[in-house]
């Protein structure tokens, strides 16, 4: 169940609702993370004015990460517009890297500033934050009274936290015990490379912090933890229906009488009720909650869909889905005809062919395409044979580069290029500036503006590359720069109308039938999601001009996550051929091999994870019982 406001929910334990018989911690789901914040957000702006009310400091223990965001937006945007005070409340955040200068912009000391301390009136005094630069020798008696300080403050009135896909909170990585305070500890590997983004490569991640301890978190009289997306999925549901355990920190919270886990629908995904509700109650069978269930059924009893048998349904909590439509027989046909016909070698649509059953129309023969791409590598890593198929079959495809992706270009990659060309042209002193620059460069430090501009060129020359490769004339290859992105740093601005403008501008050049887009979510420094909102939003302001009625959105998916099957409207099957020129196609992008700087939780290279994931898309369409392709890219319809 999807909802909207959390405090309207009793807080009974999740065990006496059948439908969430296997969850141990109380959880809300909400449709996105910005509806969620807001809700956040309410909650604590009404303690804080609660406790001014009674003459009363209000004491907030503050988390960090990309998680809360949104939380101190909000509150920001309550201060400024309708006259929310911090006047009475008193901070103390879970943690801070340690060593750490509090004006790095990689501290969390800078962080809370920049989200919201700056922006509020609170007082200086009554912000605590884990000190980052203290003395070796100094750190226990520091942590020993960061505690008292929490304790005269009168302890938490209200806890935020997110979670790490360790199942840690705050810093307290697995293997932290249910009694421990406020300590020093050092970051588990899995940790430092989710942080790795933030710091421009792992190299760079401190290998300690100082944190709040899980006793300090479980005093608190009221906590919220946020989780938003598919990569927090897993952790969310072995920390909601696992058992207590110190491997997974989070789970401590189980303990807590009054802990409510917010989260959208994607971290809720891997939950029993949300993966598979028929195992838990009953079911409203809509069609694609039928092919949710077909699909996994297959996979759980390893037969192809043909195969299943009513005695299959029974034993596995579909017996009412077998009412519903009569036998297995006739549902088995229908799921299998339903999963064949979304298979397609012709994604630009098969000319002269009857496309009453086909993913997408035959007419007109000839469509002019755009694939957007996020990054100037995702559109080949992530449809790299659909690509090749729409160009060979006649379509006119434009490509359009959203981003620069020049923070993806790592300095001995530009210093390379800078020092080529000041052999090409010594006499430079652009290029001498830039060369100076890079080797003069602090740690974290923001690249100057030339650095940023080599840099883009690189990624914007490898692009042209893979274009003219794939058979892409260069004057229909757009590179976008939208300005959010160009901030040099891994934090973003927000959208823009003039990302909006430039959005626009290109879709009524071209007056595409087909767009292509990112429609993966889980990039570990989210621009993906902002390519996606720009989109999104372009569409709306477009949607009224008669060429957009001809005009549909397919999604593919990026490096970290692929649609399941029962998503699929349309599946490309690729060749061996098309799987070994895709690669190559890949290969252009040199600055991205090898050694990435954004590779997120896989150490593979990208085109490693996109051969391994076309793979396990035939796999799973063949294990169904559809033909055994060597590789399949999926794509899902977006209708606006």
């Amino acid at each position: 169940m999807v909802m909207s406001n959390f405090k309207e929910i009793s807080f009974q334990p999740a065990g006496q609702f059948e439908e969430t018989r296997f969850e141990k911690n109380h959880n809300v789901i909400f449709e996105s993370s910005l509806e969620a914040s807001k809700v956040v957000a309410k909650e604590i702006a009404e303690l804080i004015i609660g406790k001014a009310s009674q003459n009363e400091k209000c004491v907030l223990g503050l988390a960090t990460g990309s998680s809360p965001i949104k939380v101190y937006e909000e509150l920001v945007r309550l201060h400024k517009e309708e006259g929310l005070s911090f006047a009475n409340v008193i901070t103390f955040n879970l943690d801070e890297y340690w060593p750490m200068q509090p004006d790095d912009i990689q501290s969390y000391h800078y962080f809370m500033h920049e989200h919201l301390f700056n922006h509020v009136d609170i007082l200086p005094e009554n912000v605590h934050v884990p000190d980052g630069t203290i003395k070796p020798e100094d750190v226990y008696q520091y942590c020993v009274d960061y505690e008292l300080k929490i304790k005269e403050a009168g302890g938490l009135d209200f806890q935020l936290l997110g979670i790490g896909r360790t199942g840690h909170i705050g810093f307290n990585e697995p293997g932290s015990h249910y009694n421990s305070s406020t300590r020093s500890i050092t970051l588990d590997h899995i940790t430092r490379e989710d942080a790795a983004s933030s710091f421009l490569g792992l190299d760079n991640v401190p290998r300690r912090a100082i944190t709040m301890g899980i006793s300090t978190i479980k005093k608190a009289k009221r906590v919220v933890l946020l989780a938003w997306g598919e990569g927090k999925a897993k952790v969310i549901q072995e920390t909601i229906e696992g058992e207590i355990t110190s491997q997974v920190p989070a789970t401590y919270l189980q303990e807590h009488h009054n802990a409510t886990f917010i989260i959208d629908k994607e971290a809720a995904s891997e939950l029993t009720r949300i993966k598979t509700p028929w195992l838990v109650t009953s079911c409203v069978w809509t069609e694609e909650l039928k092919k949710k269930a077909i699909f996994w059924l297959s996979d759980t009893v390893n037969k192809p869909i043909l195969k299943l048998t009513d005695k299959d349904y029974n034993d596995n909590g579909m017996a009412s889905l077998l009412v519903e439509e009569g036998s297995a027989y006739e549902l088995n046909i229908k799921m299998f005809n339903s999963l064949q016909r979304t298979i397609t070698g012709w994604p630009g649509g098969k000319p002269n062919a009857d496309d009453s059953t086909r993913p997408e129309r035959s007419t007109p023969e000839k469509k002019r395409v755009i694939i957007f791409s996020p990054h100037p590598d995702d559109d080949v890593i992530s449809m790299g044979g659909t690509f090749d198929r729409l160009v060979e079959q006649g379509h006119e495809v434009h490509i359009a580069y959203q981003t620069s992706g020049n923070i993806a270009v790592s300095d001995d990659d530009a210093l390379r290029f800078a020092e080529v060309s000041k052999m090409l042209s010594p006499d430079s002193d652009r290029i001498e500036n830039v060369i100076t620059s890079i080797r003069n460069k602090g740690a974290n430090e923001i690249d100057a503006l030339d650095v940023r501009k080599l840099k883009g060129e690189i990624r914007k020359a490898e692009s042209l590359g893979a274009t003219r490769y794939m058979g892409v004339p260069d004057e229909n290859v757009h590179f976008l720069n939208l300005p959010f992105y160009e901030t040099g740093k891994v934090k973003k601005d927000k959208l823009s109308k003039a990302d909006i403008d430039i959005m626009c501008s290109l879709i009524e050049s071209v007056k595409p039938h087909q767009i292509y887009a990112a429609g993966d979510l889980a990039d570990p420094h989210g621009t993906h999601k902002v390519c996606l909102d720009s989109l999104f939003e372009a569409l709306e302001v477009l949607k009224k001009e008669s060429y957009m009625n001809d005009c549909w959105v397919w999604l593919y998916r990026g490096a970290w996550f692929e649609w399941q099957p029962y998503e699929i409207e349309m599946a490309v099957p690729m060749s061996p051929d098309q799987v070994v020129k895709k690669r190559h196609a890949i290969f252009y992008h040199q600055s991205q091999k090898d050694k990435v700087m954004f590779q997120g939780n896989d150490a593979r290279e990208f085109w490693v994870r996109a051969e391994d994931r076309n793979r396990l898309t035939a796999e799973k369409y063949r294990n169904l019982g559809m033909a055994d392709y060597a590789a399949i890219e999926a794509f899902k319809r977006y209708h606006f």
